[in-house]
């Protein structure tokens, strides 16, 4: 092989490892800033192929999709309790910022700058709430607080905060069973405040019934006269006169089945005065 010829492979292969050292690949979901003689660009790459000068520049990507950041962290409470818990911070980076976030920052945003706010405003929001509020609906309250301090300071160094979540919250033991203690006594009470409650309506419909059996005494009561006893009765002794069987009826006169204290009586109208009555017989006199 000549000396010219393996110059021009030489040259070849020189000339095609220059070209691919001089391109990157953006994956999609990444940020890439040039940083040419130490000093980043303002310009933001985004997925695709990126040709720089591998002599002078040097290419810096930075993940822009959500990511978890978890943390374990030992958050006080307004009783001055110390809890533990498990937190995952949701963030991302903000593609215009990815410059800036860079020069003042670097690319361990995570350690230099997001878990030291993160720690100081987690501190400043659950030192507001006591424990049992962490376990209750104000823990939705407590996220929210934190999220919302930490943009205060993040958003401003090019970083957007999602979410903040409290996975995991274990609390004292001696609280944890002073909870669970108030919470069953809660249950209890709202128990027998349903048992009473029944007690009162079973109460107040036994009353109404009591009302309704008055209120029809008084009405029967105020509908019947002397005239009316008498005839009633009349109506029942000459059904029973009909009956085939003997049988001998005292009466007062008014009421049936009444004796008259001094041994005299009465019978109403169509009736032998102190009379016996008997069926199939002839009545008597005493």
């Amino acid at each position: 092989m000549s000396k010219s010829l393996c110059t021009g492979i030489v040259a070849i292969v020189s000339a095609a490892a220059l070209i691919f050292s001089s391109c990157t690949v953006v994956r999609q979901g990444e940020f890439a800033v040039k940083r040419k003689f130490g000093k980043y660009s303002d310009e933001v790459y985004t997925s695709g192929l990126r040709g720089f000068n591998p002599f002078t520049t040097t290419v810096i990507k930075v993940n822009g999709q959500t990511e978890n950041l978890e943390v374990s962290v030992n958050i006080p409470s307004r009783e001055g309790l110390t809890i533990q818990s498990e937190v995952s911070i949701l963030y991302q980076v903000m593609k215009k910022e990815t410059p800036d976030l860079l020069r003042s920052v670097g690319l361990d945003y995570e350690t230099t700058l997001i878990l030291p706010v993160f720690r100081s405003a987690v501190a400043d929001v659950t030192s507001r709430y006591y424990a049992k509020d962490m376990h209750s609906g104000s823990r939705a309250e407590i996220e929210r607080g934190i999220q919302e301090l930490m943009m205060k300071t993040l958003s401003l160094k090019g970083i957007q905060v999602d979410a903040v979540l409290l996975k995991s919250i274990v609390l004292p033991r001696n609280l944890t069973q002073a909870i669970e203690d108030k919470l069953e006594a809660e249950q209890r009470a709202q128990r027998m405040e349903f048992v009473l409650q029944q007690e009162k309506q079973e109460a107040e419909r036994k009353r109404i019934q009591a009302q309704g059996v008055s209120d029809a005494n008084k009405i029967i009561s105020a509908g019947l006269s002397q005239e009316i006893l008498q005839f009633k009765a009349l109506e029942a002794w000459l059904e029973l006169s009909k009956s085939p069987n003997a049988k001998v009826i005292i009466s007062n006169g008014s009421v049936p089945m009444m004796m008259d204290p001094d041994g005299v009586s009465e019978s109403p109208v169509g009736l032998p005065r102190g009379g016996l009555l008997t069926s199939g017989a002839a009545a008597k006199k005493d």
